[in-house]
């Protein structure tokens, strides 16, 4: 095994600060559009749901051309991936500022989603190539919390200056943050290469979808299904059965929001002590919240609790999510990285559907049951994977290549 050699503890906080802010800019184009669907209709002359087909191709984009590009870019310097996302993140979301043109501004955003997709891949093994192992769940934690915190800020932040200043120039302003953080990355990002054994497609595929990292992609795909079941009809929900509207559900919703990124920076913790123990706490935590949410949220109090509890339980277990699946795979780890994002948006689709034929058979409390009853089965499948354990020898796992400061870099060691 090489040895390796990894950057002091000031040069490991600014590469994770510059990881934590790529994840934030990324995470907030996600999220753009969501609040300026109805702007961006009306400039370009489209429909609303030819406006929202602009979110879905997002989604779809990271969920499958993630996995792809790392795929493709699985034998690459993790620092090298890093920097060419950045820099294609931002020159596709210059297009909406420059073109107007919905069907340009549409494969941007696929573009953008794919990606997204290979950032969080590349950024999670460059963590655990960088970080003492003891210490990698903190520091994808920080990582994943940069996603969280673009929901809780980036949103209502970049909606607002999409209403006072124009859609464009909240991407011109997203733009302005990736060039910032190309700038930062060129600077403190070490070269982090991926271990020979790794290097090949095949290696990937077959440790990345090995049935001990489906399992806990499946674990992942429950969580989020029964999350997004009772999310997506969240506002109706709160004025139908919670009695509340208007600017009190904003603040819930933000309130929702900080529990996230509260959550995904407090989980990485857990992750670190015992990621398996940690996703059968977590799972059993998210359904016992949506079923007091379906059982008293007539209650303004207790539905608010209970929407800031999902948002500590759903966040708290993502980065235990994110390590187990990159711990199962072993060797297949870089591919693997960009997977529970896939599993997670899967989810969310089939959440979003499954609630809405609840509401459609019983009402909209309904939503909520049927995420608890999704988040149940998802306890189960947690206590039945928490005994797996990677089959490749640890020696595979270790990261058997050299990290070069990026300090050595610059004086050319």
């Amino acid at each position: 095994m090489d040895t390796v050699t990894r950057p002091n503890e000031g040069e490991t906080r600014s590469i994770l600060v510059v990881l934590f802010l790529g994840a934030f800019a990324m995470g907030s184009a996600d999220m753009l559009v969501v609040g300026m669907l109805d702007l961006i209709s009306a400039d370009l002359a489209v429909s609303v749901p030819q406006a929202g087909a602009l979110v879905t191709a997002f989604a779809l984009s990271m969920a499958i051309g993630g996995p792809v590009l790392a795929l493709l870019t699985a034998h690459l310097d993790r620092r090298i991936v890093l920097l060419g996302a950045v820099a294609a993140f931002a020159l596709l979301n210059v297009v909406p500022v420059l073109v107007a043109d919905y069907t340009f501004f549409l494969l941007a955003r696929a573009g953008a989603g794919a990606v997204e997709g290979l950032f969080i891949a590349a950024a999670l093994t460059a963590v655990e190539g960088i970080v003492p192992k003891d210490r990698s769940g903190r520091a994808m934690g920080l990582v994943i919390t940069g996603f969280a915190t673009s929901s809780a800020l980036g949103l209502p932040l970049g909606t607002l200056a999409g209403q006072v200043l124009g859609w464009r120039a909240s991407f011109a302003a997203l733009v302005g943050i990736a060039l910032g953080v190309l700038i930062a990355g060129v600077r403190v990002l070490p070269s982090v290469p991926t271990a020979r054994a790794s290097r090949t497609a095949g290696a990937q595929l077959r440790h990345a979808f090995a049935p001990r990292v489906l399992a806990a992609l499946a674990l992942c795909f429950l969580v989020f299904a029964g999350v997004q079941s009772a999310l997506t009809y969240l506002v109706p929900y709160l004025g139908d059965v919670t009695r509340i509207s208007g600017t009190t559900v904003v603040g819930v919703l933000f309130a929702f929001g900080v529990a996230t990124t509260v959550g995904s920076a407090a989980g990485a913790r857990f992750a670190d002590a015992h990621a398996a123990r940690a996703l059968v706490g977590g799972t059993v935590g998210l359904t016992a919240v949506l079923l007091t949410m379906y059982l008293f949220g007539g209650h303004a109090v207790v539905a608010v609790l209970t929407i800031v509890g999902m948002g500590l339980f759903a966040m708290g277990m993502a980065p235990a999510l994110q390590s187990r699946v990159m711990s199962l795979a072993g060797p297949g780890a870089a591919l693997a990285a960009s997977l529970p994002a896939s599993a997670a948006n899967a989810g969310d689709s089939v959440g979003a559907l499954l609630g809405g034929v609840a509401i459609s058979h019983a009402g909209l409390a309904a939503a909520v049951l049927a995420g608890a009853v999704v988040t149940a089965v998802a306890v189960a499948i947690a206590i039945a994977t928490s005994r797996l354990r990677p089959t490749a020898p640890a020696a595979e796992v270790t990261p058997t290549t050299e990290v070069t400061p990026p300090t050595a870099e610059l004086i050319g060691a």
